[in-house]
């Protein structure tokens, strides 16, 4: 099946164009999202919440995944136990160890916070075209490709 004719190749500088004005609008998109998702709640405890929803951690685990320093990771877990969102326990098998995990409000806060962030990227479609819906569509399954997903 022919595809039809295919578009001239970009130029280096257009490629360098199109790298930043994509890379500058996904940056904007992503801080507003995080921003306006939970007054409460700072993108990076949302972050370590995110990282215990499907298996518990340990401190280490979420600083190397967040790629921060211990002493930092160990700050934002810490915030996330006294507003009753994170659980420490004993890991049975290290005993210089604790092992994180999700309570049942931190599951809680992890839904509304998803929700939020959906109604917001929602109410932005809302002015768009079903053209412009639909390259999104397509953008989106390319986005992921360029960030090797």
């Amino acid at each position: 099946m022919d595809a039809g004719p295919s578009a001239p190749a970009l130029t280096r500088g257009e490629l360098v164009t199109l790298s930043n004005e994509l890379r500058i609008a996904c940056m904007r998109i992503s801080r507003r999202v995080r921003f306006e998702s939970d007054p409460e709640l700072a993108p990076h405890q949302f972050s370590a919440l995110i990282r215990l929803e499907t298996t518990p951690r340990t401190n280490s685990e979420l600083a190397e995944i967040e790629k921060v320093s211990a002493p930092s990771m160990k700050r934002t877990t810490q915030s996330l136990v006294d507003l009753g969102l994170v659980a420490r326990a004993d890991d049975p098998t290290d005993g210089r160890q604790v092992i994180l995990s999700l309570t049942a409000e931190g599951r809680k806060a992890v839904r509304r916070i998803r929700r939020h962030r959906d109604e917001w990227m929602l109410a932005r479609f809302e002015n768009l075209s079903e053209d412009e819906l639909q390259l999104l569509r397509r953008a989106g399954a390319v986005l992921a490709k360029v960030a090797g997903e």
